[in-house]
């Protein structure tokens, strides 16, 4: 049976194998660079290929978690040289995403967005929670080497190289919106799991500066800048989870309102919907395929039933539509000038 003493300086060989760990892959070597130029290229084809598979393996292959834990522990430590150290690997393995996916970008501007690339354009405060949870379980997972497959998982959920490569690409198209989204994700990542890697490091008994801890002003002012960041970008993403809520309910009301109108048009289906804001307006473009030919008047008595726009802004309806023809053995299903059921005059007997 190990005596306290036993157990306390068990645990304290197990932090320092861990701290050393942590910095040794904080650095800027050639594996780094490479397994992240890798991590890049595959990311960038999986996101242009719409492949969720690719983009996994880009999480997997990926070192940007490395200097990241690199910075959270020299801000718990104290360590000036780390934190430099740290923060150019993270600079320099971000530069080297980013150079990767926009030769790319330059390359495929032919290739439409897909939902993976879409899909990291609208970060919200969840997203920012997924990190904050990962980083928590990336922290655990170093220092606890029973788990440290755990990492595995932490890597695909609070992945960096897919929304870096999201934003490139977006900006080789000139999407500049949706490359801010994607960036803006990627921050938020970052923020996000540094901050709670520190929490549990230094909770977990990674103190070797931390009894001044108060008294080092510069490494106070550091963790507090961290937290001030965080907490703007949780308002943030709130807001623009809001944002998209209420983006996302105005376009199911528009739907069920398209919907119920057609009702009164045999035949008509809604196709297609899409709501973009411009020029101060929401543009509801809306295809609807119909044997019947709509008029401006029939556009006018939709467009004064639906819903009012979340931002206020005034709706314009564009409706097109598209001249169908379905026939049946008994000739067209949907005649003009008769009812739905009934038989067409060249088919009476």
């Amino acid at each position: 049976m190990n005596t306290p003493t036993q157990n306390q300086d068990s645990r304290l060989i197990e932090i320092q194998a861990a701290r050393a760990e942590i910095t040794l892959n904080a650095q800027f070597d050639k594996a780094f660079i490479i397994m992240n130029a890798l991590a890049a290229i595959i990311a960038s084809y999986g996101l242009l290929a719409d492949s969720a598979s690719g983009v996994i393996g880009a999480m997997l292959v990926a070192m940007l978690l490395s200097p990241i834990a690199g910075v959270s522990l020299s801000l718990v430590d104290g360590n000036h040289v780390l934190l430099r150290q740290s923060l150019l690997s993270l600079l320099g393995g971000a530069g080297i995403v980013v150079v990767c996916a926009s030769i790319i970008g330059f390359l495929h501007t032919d290739i439409p967005a897909g939902k993976e690339l879409l899909g990291r354009t609208h970060p919200n405060y969840l997203d920012l929670m997924i990190a904050l949870a990962g980083g928590a379980v990336g922290a655990y997972a170093v220092i606890t080497p029973r788990i440290v497959n755990a990492v595995v998982g932490v890597a695909i959920a609070t992945a960096l190289v897919p929304p870096l490569c999201s934003g490139t690409i977006f900006i080789a198209r000139g999407e500049w919106d949706n490359a801010l989204g994607a960036y803006l994700l990627a921050f938020a990542n970052i923020v996000a799991i540094q901050f709670s890697f520190s929490i549990v490091l230094w909770l977990s008994g990674f103190r070797k500066a931390t009894d001044q801890f108060f008294q080092s002003k510069k490494v106070v002012w550091l963790n507090g800048v961290s937290l001030m960041l965080l907490i703007l970008l949780f308002v943030v993403l709130w807001a623009n989870t809001r944002a998209v809520v209420n983006n996302m309910l105005f376009e199911t009301n528009v739907r069920k309102v398209l919907l119920t109108e057609l009702k009164a048009y045999s035949g008509s289906q809604l196709s297609i919907l899409r709501i973009d804001n411009e020029d101060g307006k929401a543009i509801v473009r809306a295809q609807v395929n119909s044997p019947v030919d709509f008029t401006a008047a029939d556009v006018i008595k939709f467009e004064t039933k639906l819903p009012a726009n979340p931002v206020g802004l005034p709706i314009e309806l564009r409706l097109r539509g598209v001249k169908v023809k379905v026939i049946t053995r008994k000739g067209d299903k949907y005649d003009l000038h008769l009812g739905e059921n009934d038989v067409p005059l060249g088919n009476l007997p």
